[in-house]
């Protein structure tokens, strides 16, 4: 299920300076503020979406006229329009304290919608405003909140906390075949401590990340005293379930990957995060078993991988020293992830589609 991040952001003050009586009621008032177009634009090119939440302190009575509002209110939105900015939605409450809507920030009334809705990306939405309400509101929603201004950051640095968030995946399986930990931050890395019950495959595992540039930190409780198959695949699949997570929308990230020899072994590695798990082995290896790992495990635990990570492997090998051949599978897939997983500046999903 593709999810939604949303930012939640205030008007005065936020997104045009404060005037001084606290009413944009005329043209010659109207500021935007410093960095804020910028700014957006960098979000929306990360696939944020934007929702503006005000509260205009009686608004449509005598004292605030709802023309005095709309004049100015309509230049903004035309304004950020032209620079491609637009929101999905513009909320505003015109309630006085003393009236105690739930609709006034910080209440929820307003949103309920949006929390009510399971595409909400908790994790990366957020409440932008200028005030300790929108903060509160940041609170009752559940949701990081920053805050504008003197008291708080500009817009660039705003931006730059939002689009530079670690992207981090943790998963805990439980079978009866095996209970397994595992935590991934792929813009870190390090720690990397594996801890599986064999050795070569721990040390197999420690290549994908180190060649990945990923921090990886698995601990799995396996019945080896069965065989390593469901430790293996279990171990596939719960990485790839983490690396899928910490990915989120995959919007920016580099999609492919390539490559690696390894002595006299070489392991030829292409990597597609595309959504769709497709896993392809060209070769065979010498030996049937490597350090207490059976060669046949490799292939399976590569094509569990690419079912949780919902990516394409495709892996063409040759060589003599089995040793050889195994590592350089899981390092070529290491180095393939590596730019695959890279994140960039660039703009929406790396598909025509518009989704992964």
């Amino acid at each position: 299920m593709s999810t939604r991040k949303i930012l939640f952001i205030d008007r005065d003050g936020c997104l045009i300076e404060e005037p001084a009586d606290e009413q944009v009621d005329s043209f010659d008032k109207f500021r935007l503020m410093p960095g804020v177009i910028p700014a957006l634009l960098r979000l929306k090119r990360a696939g944020f979406r934007f929702v503006m939440v005000s509260n205009q302190d009686g608004l449509g009575t005598d004292s605030f006229p709802q023309a005095q509002f709309d004049g100015p209110h309509q230049l903004l939105l035309q304004i950020l329009a032209s620079q491609g900015i637009e929101f999905d939605a513009v909320h505003i409450d015109p309630s006085l304290p003393e009236d105690h809507s739930p609709n006034r920030k910080p209440g929820i009334g307003m949103l309920l919608n949006y929390l009510r809705d399971p595409t909400l990306d908790r994790t990366q939405s957020a409440v932008i405003g200028d005030r300790e309400t929108d903060l509160e509101l940041a609170a009752n929603m559940g949701l990081t909140g920053y805050r504008v201004g003197p008291e708080g950051q500009d817009w660039p640095s705003i931006a730059a906390a939002l689009l530079e968030q670690p992207r981090t995946g943790a998963v805990d399986r439980r079978t009866a075949e095996t209970g397994i930990r595992v935590a991934v931050n792929l813009d870190a890395p390090k720690p990397v401590r594996i801890e599986t019950g064999i050795g070569f495959f721990d040390h197999m595992l420690e290549q994908v990340a180190a060649h990945g540039g990923f921090s990886l930190e698995l601990d799995c409780q396996g019945d080896l005293h069965v065989d390593e198959h469901h430790t293996v695949e279990d171990c596939a699949l719960a990485l790839g379930q983490a690396l899928d997570q910490a990915l989120g929308d995959r919007v920016g990230v580099g999609r492919y990957g390539f490559v690696l020899p390894m002595d006299e072994s070489l392991a030829k590695v292409t990597v597609d995060l595309s959504g769709r798990p497709a896993f392809v082995l060209h070769g065979e290896f010498p030996r049937a078993s490597v350090g207490g790992l059976h060669t046949e495990m490799v292939g399976h635990f590569f094509a569990s991988l690419a079912q949780t990570l919902r990516c394409a492997i495709h892996i063409e090998l040759s060589g003599e020293n089995t040793h050889h051949m195994v590592e350089a599978c899981f390092k070529g897939v290491g180095r393939a992830l590596r730019p695959a997983l890279a994140r960039g500046d660039h703009a929406g999903v790396p598909s025509t589609k518009g989704l992964l």
